[in-house]
């Protein structure tokens, strides 16, 4: 008889990362993402095996008591990775629940029925974008299908040439004395200006000066307020361009933008417990609503987040409807990417000091739910990114001072940390179709980690005298442009990473022995962060940039040449430029090229390709704004990448790690 196989113990603590493995096979067959009730159990097993590894790191990998160099580092490793892991279990609760609002929008679309369609004030806050940026926003905002309708143009910039352009568009332009309290500040002198008016608006719509509407998002949105309860619809927000991390690491067609999934899947989550947020631009706001709170609160410079708590504060419901309705600019720059989350890190500070902070009780009357919310948005913002970035330094201290930070054995590391991590990422990318990849998710957070971590302090304890910093929009992007200051801190990371490594595996002084069977875990850490250093340093060279749409999809039209059609295909199309293919076409030859949604535009061959031609559009002033509807304000289209999709997304990489080769 054969002996009974016994496994190792290195072997056995694979036991339930692979029973982790099997049900993750068999769970998209059996979860229905959208029951609230499966989705409790899914992330009820990732609170127990949250639960369960912090433990196990707080009673077996921490180094004893005493005044020395490796309790200091461990635990305060360990007290950086607790905090960030209650927001991680708040987020696990939070994500339970789920509320899709579409069909609710179908039904009621029309509630006012026989009385007057509800009249709607669409104000567009500016203050130095260019009429590249401006112009598509008002021409979309003109364009929307609700008939009654007034278009504002509130402009901190006081632009005579902008003034000139809103006569010649038939909408208002509108300007104030003095730029005090920011972008809130603007839409509250608006609002006042609006109540003097002989008809008040019944409800506000606000749109940045980059984001473009489409057709039917006054109409959707409006369909919610049958609700006499809601005082604000809030939509998501799309982009048509790639932000700096998905354009620079050359990901634009595989990698979804970072607001994919705050967008796509936190925020039916927070509208299923009734905590979902005002994110500024692309909301409809009802009129009474905000003359109950006296306008945008001031008090933070994301403002758009303490109006939700204002409004709940006086007892309105703000609710969110999860349609593709309006899409925008992204950051185009690493420089204003950065700034921008900064800000909202800096605003949600100020938040926790005001007047409608989650302990202020004597000064509000939030429900429990809201302050947890808040609370919820502390968390993520001080220790996210504070954690992200100590992941990084704390392995430096063992190779080259051997302090151990982490005093934890591989087959105990395996089977506590391997199952909760598998599990916590097989549940969110069944429920968020793969919104979430290691190793980009880390890159995303530890690129803003500094200026973040800065901001969320310096709000915690001095939350009031900060500028307000605009999210520069728009200008010359046909360059490489290294950002050194950026890159700088994570290229010495990334040195000192790997003349550490290399320390430890060659001279025998550095292999220090004492960490036992955790330097493997070191090692591991180590090779990771290693990646994750190198794609940040990577992500810091920012790539030139060319016009690119959703509408971009080859299709059908005719060139007509000296009378003559000729059927080719467009497979690209700008502002101002086409690609035709399907025929050898020369330079300087004219004729008429049918657009759909557009018509016969005037067009000649600049250039020649292998495959046909480029040619430059001639446009009449109603065709360049019948194009600018097609690119940015169709119904139902979502530009961009909603998930990551794995082939795509492994060949793009491959793709851009080969631009580098070849410029080296």
């Amino acid at each position: 008889m054969l002996p009974f196989p016994h496994l190792s113990e290195l072997w056995s603590s694979f036991f339930l990362v692979v029973l982790v493995a099997g049900i993750a096979l068999i769970l998209p067959t059996l979860i229905d993402k959208t029951n609230e009730r499966h989705r409790t159990f899914l992330y009820a097993v990732s609170f127990f095996l949250a639960v369960r590894y912090a433990w196990w790191r707080g009673t077996e990998t921490l180094a004893p008591a005493g005044w020395t160099a490796d309790m200091l580092a461990s635990w305060t490793l360990y007290a950086l990775e607790m905090i960030n892991m209650c927001g991680t279990l708040m987020a696990f609760v939070m994500m339970s629940r789920f509320k899709q609002r579409s069909d609710e929008a179908t039904a009621n679309l029309g509630w006012w029925k026989d009385a007057k369609e509800p009249r709607v004030a669409i104000l567009i806050a500016t203050y130095n974008e260019e009429l590249e940026v401006l112009e598509r926003t008002i021409i979309g905002a003109k364009s929307l299908r609700h008939q009654n309708k007034e278009v504002l143009i509130l402009d901190d910039g006081r632009r005579e040439w902008l003034r000139e352009y809103c006569a010649k568009q038939g909408v208002r332009y509108m300007i104030r004395p003095d730029n005090k309290g920011s972008k809130a500040g603007n839409l509250n002198h608006a609002l006042a200006r609006l109540a003097e008016d002989a008809e008040v608006p019944d409800f506000v719509a606000v749109l940045d000066a980059d984001f473009v509407p489409h057709r039917g998002f006054i109409s959707r949105t409006l369909a919610l307020f049958h609700d006499p309860d809601v005082g604000l619809v809030q939509t998501p927000q799309h982009f048509f361009n790639a932000d700096p991390i998905q354009h620079n690491l050359g990901l634009s067609r595989s990698y979804p933008d970072e607001q994919r999934f705050f967008f796509d899947h936190v925020q039916l989550s927070r509208d299923g417990w009734g905590i979902a947020v005002c994110c500024g631009t692309s909301s409809v706001t009802r009129w009474t609503a905000l003359q109950d709170i006296g306008g945008l609160p001031t008090d933070s410079v994301t403002e758009d987040f303490m109006l939700t708590l204002a409004l709940s504060d006086a007892g309105w419901k703000s609710v969110y409807l999860s349609e593709p309705l309006t899409e925008g600019l992204a950051p185009e720059g690493l420089k204003e990417y950065v700034t921008q989350r900064a800000r909202w890190c800096l605003g949600l500070m100020q938040i926790a000091r005001s007047r409608l902070g989650p302990l202020s009780r004597k000064t509000n009357k939030l429900r429990l739910r809201d302050r947890i919310s808040v609370i919820d948005s502390i968390f993520y913002w001080m220790t996210a990114f504070s954690f992200r970035f100590a992941v990084v330094v704390f392995p430096l201290l063992y190779w080259y001072f051997n302090i151990i930070v982490v005093d934890a054995r591989l087959p105990e590391v395996i089977s506590v940390f391997g199952p909760y991590y598998l599990w916590t990422f097989m549940v969110l990318n069944l429920l968020s179709r793969g919104v979430i990849v290691p190793i980009l998710n880390d890159v995303s957070q530890l690129i803003g980690s500094i200026p973040i971590t800065r901001a969320a302090i310096v709000g915690l304890f001095r939350p009031h005298g900060h500028p307000f910093s605009v999210t520069a929009k728009g200008g010359d992007r046909s360059k490489v442009v290294i950002q050194w200051r950026m890159m700088a801190p994570f290229a010495v990371l990334l040195a000192l990473t790997v003349i550490g490594l290399c320390l430890g595996m060659v001279f025998d002084r550095f292999a220090y022995n004492d960490a036992g069977d955790g330097k493997w875990v070191v090692l591991f850490w180590t090779v990771y962060n290693l990646v994750v250093l190198c794609f940040t340093v990577l992500t810091c060279v920012e790539l030139p940039r060319r016009e690119v749409h959703i509408a971009d999809q080859p299709e059908r039209a005719n060139f007509v040449v000296d009378g003559k059609p000729r059927a080719l295909w467009i497979s690209s199309l700008t502002t101002d430029t086409v690609h035709l293919r399907g025929e050898k076409l020369k330079i300087g030859q004219r004729g008429l090229l049918d657009i759909r949604d557009v018509g016969d535009v005037e067009a000649y061959v600049i250039s020649e390709t292998p495959d046909g031609a480029r040619l430059q559009l001639v446009l009449t002033e109603e065709q360049r704004e019948n194009l600018f509807l097609r690119f940015y304000a169709e119904d139902g289209v979502a530009p961009g990448v909603a998930n990551s999709q794995a082939l795509v997304l492994l060949a793009d990489i491959g793709r851009r790690l080969s631009l580098v080769g070849q410029r080296s």
